[in-house]
């Protein structure tokens, strides 16, 4: 019981600093807008200009972090469990290669690339649909997930397998980005470059909300079958023994964890280290027990994507930085901590 209470006290404090932190987000920027303009058009009451930035451009960007952090957070949780490997993340099995490889395919052959009559910016700005840039990368991502899916069913469904396989096909993919660049024209190629850096300023409410359409069912499905991968955390053997089809599990669980990330990375690109950081925290905090982990990663991806977006707009000097970059940077000193933690506690 006192367990509990203290599992749905954090969960509470979560969820409010969520709220916070999105009025935070909503109140930073370039447009120098004052937190009283910010307010006023919020309510509608401000300048053309100011409604604009506001709705148009603040709140879809608000909503985008809000949704994408949580996706990839637990899409990051429900792979370490599948494989049993806490490096796990939403990049474990290649898809965000295949993400890069489909859009750099659409923007780079198909508006202002090597099929295209030379370096015309006009011919990029008329071809390159962003919803059918994200399209491509959407279809790359998901058919690279079920080929390494079905591999894995074909040889065995083992969480080693599944990691090989991921890497392997990761690599064919990134193989292929390379080779299309190489022959893209400075136009595609700076594009093609663009399109991979993690950036919520593409966002729209319409992208914002298939993301969390894909992101809600997902952590849903996650949550109806947290008992099942709470018995995965006791061994293959042990899970079994408790009626739990252990392939059927790892296979429906990864698919919808590999979606969520295809879904998010085909709309804003590369974001690393949210599936690793958040999860490894309230792991440490609140224990393995998916009934609370799944909502609190859930909430902590949320912040920590929030938090990057506002220092991404306040460290870029009149343009926002990419968020995967803040992320990265984030992300990179505490997987070192973790590695260097686990060798102290060998010792």
């Amino acid at each position: 019981m006192k367990n509990r209470k203290k599992s749905t006290a954090a969960i509470c404090l979560l969820a409010f600093a969520v709220v916070v932190l999105a009025f935070v987000c909503l109140f930073v920027g370039s447009s120098r807008m004052t937190a009283a303009d910010c307010v006023a058009a919020l309510l509608k009451r401000g300048s053309a200009a100011q409604v604009r930035i506001i709705w148009n451009i603040r709140i879809p960007r608000v909503l985008a972090a809000i949704v994408a952090g949580a996706g990839l957070s637990v899409a990051g949780l429900v792979m370490q469990t599948d494989l049993n490997n806490p490096m796990a993340s939403p990049s474990t099995l290649g898809v965000s290669n295949a993400a890069v490889f489909g859009a750099n395919l659409s923007i780079i052959a198909f508006a202002g690339g090597f099929l295209d009559t030379g370096n015309h910016l006009s011919s990029y700005t008329v071809g390159a649909n962003p919803y059918a840039t994200s399209l491509v990368a959407f279809l790359f991502s998901t058919a690279s997930i079920l080929l390494i899916l079905g591999l894995c069913r074909v040889r065995a469904f083992q969480p080693g397998v599944v990691v090989l396989a991921g890497i392997a096909i990761g690599s064919i993919w990134t193989a292929a980005t390379t080779i299309l660049q190489f022959y893209a024209t400075d136009v595609g190629l700076s594009a093609a470059v663009v399109w991979t850096f993690g950036d919520l300023g593409r966002a729209t409410y319409k992208t914002d909300l298939i993301m969390a359409v894909v992101v809600l069912a997902g952590v849903g499905f996650f949550l109806l079958t947290s008992w099942k991968l709470n018995a995965l955390l006791s061994g293959d053997a042990a899970a079994k023994s408790m009626g739990v089809n252990v392939d059927l599990l790892r296979f429906l669980t990864m698919l919808f964890a590999s979606v969520i990330t295809a879904v998010c990375v085909s709309f804003l690109g590369i974001i690393g280290f949210v599936g690793i950081i958040c999860p490894h925290v309230i792991k440490r905090l609140l224990g393995h027990d998916h009934r609370v982990s799944i909502p609190a990663s859930a909430l902590s991806g949320s912040i920590l994507l929030l938090l990057s977006d506002t220092l991404s707009r306040s460290m870029g000097g009149g343009s926002a930085l990419p968020v995967g970059a803040i992320t990265s940077f984030l992300g990179a000193p505490f997987f070192l901590a973790i590695i260097f933690g686990r060798k102290g506690e060998h010792d």
